[in-house]
């Protein structure tokens, strides 16, 4: 099977709304290993490695997340190189 790799960053009100938690629980059930955590700057960084479609489905995740997320922006930067992770952490 063909893994893509992206990195995303979301802005808007995503800390302190479960978002991390929520984004792990959809990239574990889409089979995405990968991380999500928080930034200085108040955004949130996402890891995110698995098959080309669980990539596109989750970055429409992460345009709605949890519902007392407010996402005003979703950056995605394509990763050239499929970095090796397993499962899926927050931090």
């Amino acid at each position: 099977m063909t893994q893509a790799a992206a990195r995303f960053f979301v802005s808007g009100r995503v800390q302190g709304v479960h978002y991390r938690a929520s984004t792990r629980a959809q990239a574990l059930q889409l089979g995405i290993c990968g991380h999500a955590r928080n930034l200085a700057d108040g955004r949130v960084e996402v890891l995110a490695v698995g098959a080309p479609q669980a990539l596109e489905v989750l970055e429409r995740w992460l345009w709605r997340g949890p519902p007392l997320a407010q996402v005003t922006a979703v950056e995605r930067i394509e990763l050239a190189v499929v970095p090796s992770v397993s499962g899926f952490i927050t931090g």
